[in-house]
C-alpha cells in the first residue's frame, strides 16, 4: 500500500491541476445539486421491532385521519391570581383562543378546555389540546407562527399562557461556537507548522471535504429521507477528522523536506506513509459509524452512513488534494523545525551564524516529546497506575447513569415549554406532561366493547394512574384507543415500571378474550427506544471492536498492541461517559458549559459515543504507533522506538487533538440540548484518549512489554497481508534506485 500510495502522492503533486480543478468541480456539482434539491422535511422517525411503533402502525390503519403520530400541542391558561379560569372574563378569553387555534390550515382537532374536562380542580389552570396533521419537525412555520400568535393575543387578555409539545420543535440554533472551533484550530496549526500557508491548507481541505459531503447529503436528503439533521454529524466529524488527516500528511512532509528531499519526492513519501495510517484511521471510523446500523434505528443508520462518507471524502482529499496543493505552495512550506519568515524564520540563519556551536546545540536539544517518552519508557509502572486511577475517578459516576430522552421538562426555565410543562405539573400532576395511549386491537375478540372495557376496569385498578379516559372506537367497532394518566413524571422509573405493568396485564387478556393490548405515546416510545439502544449496545461494541482490532492486527502486525488499544478506548469512552453524568445528570460544573435543567443523559450517548470515540480513539493510535512501528522495523530497539514515535508524532498528535476538542466544543454552544451534550461528550472523550490513554498509557504499557509488544504468530504473519504502512517498500525502492545509479556511474 505504501508504494501505491508513494505514487499516488507523486501523480498529485505533478498533476496538480486536475487535482485541484477535479476537487473544486465536485463541491460545484454538490453545491448545485443541493441549491437546486427540494427541500427536505424531518427524517420519518420510526422504531421498527417496538410495541410502541406496531402501536403506531396500528392506528394509522384503524383511524387514518387521527394522525398518530402527528404534532401535538398543548397551550396552557393560569387565571390571575385570586380568580379561576372559569371566570366570564377568563373563559371568554380561553374559547376565543380555542376558535384561533381551530382555523389553522394543518389543524386536525383543537379540543375546548370546558367540554373535554381540562380544568384542574381549583380552577385556576386549563389547557386545551392541538393535534396536527405532520410531526414537529414538519410543521410549516405558519402554523407555529399562528399558534404563538394565539398564545400571545390570550396573555393581553389578562391570562398567564404557556405552549408545549412538539409543535413547537425547531432546527437548533447554533451558535458562534463552531465559528471559535475553527479559530482554534487555525490558531493550533500556526504554531504547529510556523507557516500561514501550510496552517491554511489542513483548513482548506477540510472545508472543501465537508462542503461536498454537506451538500451532497442535502441534494439527497428528500430522495433517501435523510432529514433535516442529518448534516449535523456528518459536519461534526467531517471537520475534525478532515483537519487532522491533512495535519499529518503535511507534517510529514515537512519532516521529509528535512532530511535532503525534493519536494515532489517528499510529498510522495508523505502520503506513502503517513497517508497510509491515515487510510486505516479512516476504515476505523468508517466502521464505526456504518457499525450504527447494528441499532436498526433508521434515523441513527443514516446519520451514521452519511457521516462515514463525508469521512471517507475527507482521506481522499488528504490522500490527493493536499499533495498537489503542496505542489501549489512551493517554498512557502518550510522543512521541519524551521518558520515562514513573517513568524521570524529569518532569525534563524543569522543566530545560527552568530552564535556558532552554542546554536547547534540547541538545535540537537531533544523536543519536548522525546523528553516526556524518556521518562515515562524510565517510569512506565508509576505513569500507567496514575493514568489508570485517574480515568477510573472519572469513571465513577458512570455508574449511575439514567437514560431517557428529552421532553420538555428538560428545557431550561427561560422556554415556553417548560414554563407549561410546570404548569400542568401543578395543576394537574406530573402525569399530565406524558399522558401513555393504550391501543386495543379486539378484532379477533368475540366481543369487542367488553374486551376494552376489561382492559379498562384492569387499568384503572393499577398504582400510579390518576385518570383513564372514556375508549375512542374506530368505525367498525373493533379497535379502541384509551388515554391513561399516570402519576408520575414522564421520565421517572415508575412510570416506565406502570407501562411494563400495562403490556404484562394485557398479555393475560389476550388469552383470555383475544385482543391485543399495546402501549404507545411519546412516553411509550422514549422507554422503546431506550431499552432497545440498551440491547444492541454489546452486539454494537463487539462489532466494532472486533472488526478493528482484526484491521490493527494487519496493520501492526501485532496482538497485544491492538488489544491494549482496545482496552485503552474502554477506559477513555468510560471516563468520558463519567464526566457526561456529573454534568448533564448531577450538574456538576454545569452552568460553565450553559446546562440550565440536569436530567437523564441522552438515551443513544453511550453506543453514540462507543462508535464515534472508538473511531477516532483509533486515529491517534494508528498515527503515533504507525511511527512506532516504522522505527522498530528499521532496526531500533523496542524502547528506543517508543521514543522515536513520540519525537516525531507527539507534537502533531497534541495538535491533532486540541483541534478536534476546539471543533467538538464549538458545538457546546447549540440551544439543543442534546447536541450540547454530544459535543461535550467527544469534546471530554478526545482529550482522555488522546493525553491520558495515548500520550501516557501507550508508551508506559509498550515500555513494559518490550519487544514482547510487536509478536506475532508466525502462522498468522504468513496468512496476513502485507499492507506496509511502515513504508519497508519504499527504502527497499530507494535502496534499489540508488544501486541503479551507482550501476551507471560504474558504466
Amino acid at each position: 500500500m505504501a508504494t501505491f500510495l508513494y505514487r499516488l502522492g507523486r501523480l498529485a503533486f505533478r498533476r496538480r491541476h486536475f487535482v485541484a480543478l477535479l476537487w473544486v468541480a465536485l463541491l460545484t456539482l454538490a453545491g448545485v445539486g443541493a441549491a437546486n434539491a427540494p427541500t427536505a422535511g424531518a427524517s420519518s422517525f420510526s422504531i421498527p421491532g417496538t410495541e410502541a411503533q406496531r402501536a403506531f402502525d396500528l392506528l394509522e390503519q384503524r383511524f387514518p385521519g387521527m394522525s398518530a403520530d402527528g404534532a401535538t400541542a398543548r397551550v396552557v391558561f393560569k387565571a390571575p391570581g385570586g380568580e379561576k379560569v372559569t371566570a366570564a372574563d377568563s373563559k371568554a378569553v380561553v374559547e376565543k383562543a380555542v376558535k384561533e387555534l381551530r382555523g389553522g390550515s394543518e389543524v386536525v382537532s383543537v379540543t375546548d378546555p370546558y367540554t373535554a374536562h381540562a380544568v384542574s380542580k381549583d380552577g385556576t389552570t386549563a389547557y386545551a389540546s392541538v393535534k396536527y396533521k405532520v410531526s414537529g419537525m414538519e410543521l410549516k412555520d405558519s402554523s407555529r407562527n399562528d399558534l404563538k400568535d394565539a398564545a400571545r393575543h390570550a396573555r393581553v387578555g389578562g391570562l398567564t399562557v404557556e405552549v408545549g409539545g412538539d409543535a413547537l420543535t425547531e432546527m437548533p440554533k447554533e451558535g458562534a461556537g463552531e465559528i471559535i472551533g475553527i479559530a482554534v484550530a487555525a490558531v493550533v496549526l500556526v504554531i504547529t507548522f510556523g507557516s500561514l500557508v501550510a496552517a491554511g491548507l489542513p483548513l482548506l481541505t477540510a472545508l472543501i471535504g465537508v462542503g461536498i459531503g454537506v451538500c451532497t447529503i442535502t441534494a439527497l436528503a428528500d430522495a433517501l429521507d435523510l432529514g433535516t439533521t442529518t448534516s449535523t454529524l456528518a459536519m461534526m466529524i467531517g471537520l475534525a477528522v478532515g483537519i487532522d488527516y491533512a495535519l499529518f500528511i503535511v507534517s510529514r512532509y515537512r519532516v521529509e523536506l528535512s532530511e535532503g528531499r525534493t519536494r515532489e519526492e517528499a510529498a510522495g513519501r508523505a502520503v506513502g506513509t503517513a497517508g497510509s495510517a491515515v487510510v486505516f484511521a479512516g476504515l476505523t471510523v468508517v466502521i464505526a459509524l456504518v457499525g450504527l446500523a447494528v441499532v436498526n434505528i433508521p434515523m441513527l443508520t443514516k446519520m451514521g452512513v452519511a457521516a462515514a462518507g463525508t469521512v471517507a471524502v475527507a482521506v481522499l482529499i488528504a490522500l490527493t488534494m493536499i499533495p498537489a496543493l503542496l505542489g501549489y505552495a512551493g517554498r512557502t512550506v518550510k522543512p521541519a523545525g524551521e518558520k515562514s519568515r513573517l513568524l521570524g524564520g529569518g532569525r534563524r540563519a543569522a543566530e545560527s551564524d552568530a552564535q556558532g556551536k552554542g546554536a547547534q546545540g540547541a538545535k540537537d536539544r531533544p523536543n519536548m516529546g522525546t523528553r516526556w517518552a524518556s521518562f515515562v519508557v524510565r517510569r512506565p509502572v508509576a505513569v500507567l497506575l496514575l493514568g489508570v486511577v485517574a480515568l477510573g475517578a472519572a469513571a465513577v459516576p458512570a455508574s449511575k447513569l439514567e437514560l431517557g430522552l428529552p421532553d420538555d421538562g428538560s428545557k431550561p426555565v427561560s422556554t415556553t415549554q417548560r414554563r407549561a410543562y410546570d404548569l400542568l405539573s401543578e395543576g394537574f400532576g406530573p402525569g399530565f406532561n406524558g399522558p401513555l395511549m393504550v391501543v386495543v386491537d379486539a378484532k379477533a375478540s368475540a366481543h369487542p366493547k367488553s374486551a376494552v372495557t376489561e382492559v379498562t376496569n384492569e387499568i384503572k385498578g393499577m398504582k400510579n394512574v390518576v385518570a383513564v379516559t372514556p375508549a375512542t372506537f374506530d368505525r367498525s367497532g373493533d379497535t379502541a384507543v384509551v388515554s391513561v394518566i399516570p402519576d408520575s413524571k414522564p421520565s421517572s422509573t415508575t412510570t416506565e415500571d406502570l407501562v411494563h405493568g400495562i403490556r404484562g396485564a394485557g398479555a393475560g387478556i389476550t388469552s383470555d378474550t383475544g385482543a391485543k393490548v399495546l402501549v404507545t405515546g411519546a412516553t411509550a416510545m422514549n422507554i422503546d427506544v431506550s431499552q432497545k439502544l440498551n440491547d444492541a449496545l454489546v452486539p454494537y461494541l463487539a462489532l466494532v471492536v472486533g472488526l478493528a482490532f482484526l484491521l490493527l492486527i494487519v496493520v501492526f502486525r501485532s496482538i497485544l498492541v491492538p488489544l491494549k488499544a482496545a482496552l485503552g478506548f474502554l477506559l477513555s469512552v468510560t471516563a468520558a461517559l463519567g464526566a457526561v453524568v456529573a454534568v448533564f445528570q448531577w450538574g456538576w460544573l454545569a452552568g460553565l458549559v450553559g446546562v440550565e435543567e440536569t436530567g437523564p443523559v441522552m438515551s443513544m450517548m453511550p453506543i453514540f459515543m462507543v462508535g464515534v470515540v472508538f473511531g477516532l480513539a483509533m486515529d491517534y493510535e494508528v498515527f503515533l504507533v504507525t511511527r512506532m512501528r516504522e522505527a522498530y522495523v528499521h532496526g531500533e530497539t523496542a524502547g528506543q522506538a517508543v521514543v522515536t514515535g513520540f519525537r516525531y508524532g507527539a507534537r502533531v498528535v497534541t495538535a491533532a487533538a486540541i483541534i478536534m476538542i476546539a471543533v467538538f466544543s464549538g458545538f457546546i454552544g447549540s440551544s439543543d440540548s442534546m447536541v450540547k451534550m454530544i459535543g461535550f461528550g467527544l469534546a471530554i472523550a478526545v482529550f482522555f484518549d488522546a493525553f491520558v490513554v495515548r500520550m501516557a498509557l501507550v508508551p508506559a504499557v509498550l515500555a513494559l512489554l518490550g519487544r514482547k509488544a510487536w509478536w506475532l504468530p508466525r502462522w498468522l504473519d504468513r496468512v496476513l497481508p502485507n499492507v506496509d504502512v511502515e513504508g519497508e517498500g519504499l527504502r527497499a525502492h530507494e535502496e534499489s534506485g540508488a544501486e541503479r545509479d551507482r550501476d551507471l556511474v560504474r558504466a
